[in-house]
């Protein structure tokens, strides 16, 4: 059995990143999404199958070995055979029980699997070779442009690619976003992107989520911003808040009317919408009075579709579209039928939500009409994996009230487009 044959594709998006590794008509793939997603490992897996059957003569990967506290690359030059051993035990981690290390060393000592890294490519030349280059976002462009130059006939090229760390961190206009970019509109090359929901390792799933976090509480605040925080402090001592963010401001800007955005979104931990919103809704009736507007209240988490239900002036559009974190921007999936009230006259809305989501998480939006079928397949399997999500933290909130019932608060979540506020 092929090594690829072993590896179960665990979502769609795994799914297409595998139909694109065998379709060998594209002779760049280029496959982006967050770490834990599967592209070290579907990348590796078909690399290894593609040598052992001799559709390729090599599988050369670039792997580039950085020290994560100083940010500085490791070479070979430097490192000799240390950076073999390193770029080895990557192998081996990432193939994990699919692959058996001893026949890892066969391939490497047979020359058909090289480790290396792309700092000395001048005068090459790589015929017969499939090429990956893992983790391209540490990778340099000279590097990324001197490996496309060196590919040589009967030779395909993967590059594998996290923008989504990039961005969290405010790398913006990075070079692997403007790379996918260029990729997307190649006739030779296909561009497979992840998202969110294709992690599959949960200790990656909660490292961007942290991220996530990190990069909301570290935003610089507007004076009125700062006001609110201070206001909701006052009102709701015990409710950890994110971050706030002015809503209203923008609205005016696109002459959307205020009487369906909230003035302020406030971003809070998990379990913390009660606390903001108080028993019956006095504390966030409190608030409000104090703001002179409303104020809507959200739960920080990776499933961004009640974001858009926050603060986009369709009340119902939530409904309607599939949101994913992809690359440097949102990505929101709609059926064309609801394209227009998703973008408002003129692209109004989408221009309202564009600027509040750069204000609030650096990231720009997509829109991406999908075909009724697909959009509604997808858009139920999210509502469904949603209401599966709010089914075990309703099991977890009651199991906890039952053991402290001093520490329960209502979560006051009223209806949608209410001051209550939801999760996201």
């Amino acid at each position: 059995m092929e090594l690829l044959e072993r590896v179960k594709p665990q979502s769609e998006g795994q799914r297409r990143l595998l139909e694109a590794l065998r379709n060998e008509a594209y002779s760049i793939v280029g496959v982006f999404g967050p770490t834990g997603s599967g592209k070290s490992l579907f990348s590796l897996a078909y690399g290894i199958d593609a040598v052992s059957s001799g559709r390729f003569k090599r599988f050369l990967v670039f792997k580039p070995v950085v020290d994560v506290v100083t940010g500085r690359e490791l070479t070979l030059a430097e490192a000799g055979e240390e950076y073999v051993r390193l770029a080895k035990e990557y192998l081996v981690d990432v193939l994990g029980t699919f692959a058996d290390p001893a026949s890892i060393s066969g391939l490497m000592n047979s020359g058909k699997l090289v480790l290396t890294d792309g700092h000395y490519l001048k005068g090459r030349t790589f015929d017969e070779t499939l090429i990956l280059v893992d983790d391209a976002q540490h990778v340099r462009l000279e590097i990324l442009l001197e490996v496309i130059v060196r590919m040589g006939s009967k030779s395909r090229l993967i590059i594998a690619a996290d923008p989504i760390f990039q961005a969290l961190r405010g790398v913006h206009h990075d070079h692997v976003t403007t790379l996918r970019e260029i990729l997307l509109s190649e006739p030779d090359a296909y561009v497979v992107d992840l998202g969110v929901e294709d992690i599959v390792r949960e200790g990656a799933k909660t490292g961007v989520r942290f991220l996530l976090e990190y990069a909301l509480r570290s935003r610089k605040l507007t004076d009125s911003e700062v006001r609110a925080q201070q206001v909701i402090k006052v009102h709701s001592p015990d409710a950890d808040v994110v971050t706030v963010v002015e809503v209203e401001e923008v609205a005016r800007k696109y002459g959307i009317s205020t009487e369906h955005v909230p003035k302020y979104l406030v971003v809070v931990k998990p379990g913390h919408l009660g606390r903001l919103v108080g028993k019956g809704g006095e504390r966030i009736s409190s608030i409000e009075k104090e703001l002179g507007g409303r104020v809507r209240g959200v739960e920080l988490d990776l499933d961004l579709t009640n974001y858009i239900r926050s603060v986009h002036p369709v009340s119902w559009i939530w409904k309607r579209v599939k949101v994913q974190l992809l690359g440097s921007y949102l990505a929101i999936k709609v059926e064309s039928d609801n394209l227009g009230p998703l973008m408002g006259q003129r692209g109004s809305y989408i221009r309202f939500l564009e600027e509040v989501t750069a204000r609030l998480m650096g990231l720009g939006v997509r829109v991406i009409p999908v075909s009724e079928r697909v959009g509604r397949e997808e858009i139920e399997r999210a509502a469904r994996k949603r209401a599966a999500k709010r089914g075990r933290e309703a099991k977890r909130a009651a199991k906890a009230s039952q053991s402290t019932p001093e520490a329960s608060q209502p979560g006051g979540r009223g209806q949608p487009g209410s001051s209550a506020g939801q999760q996201t």
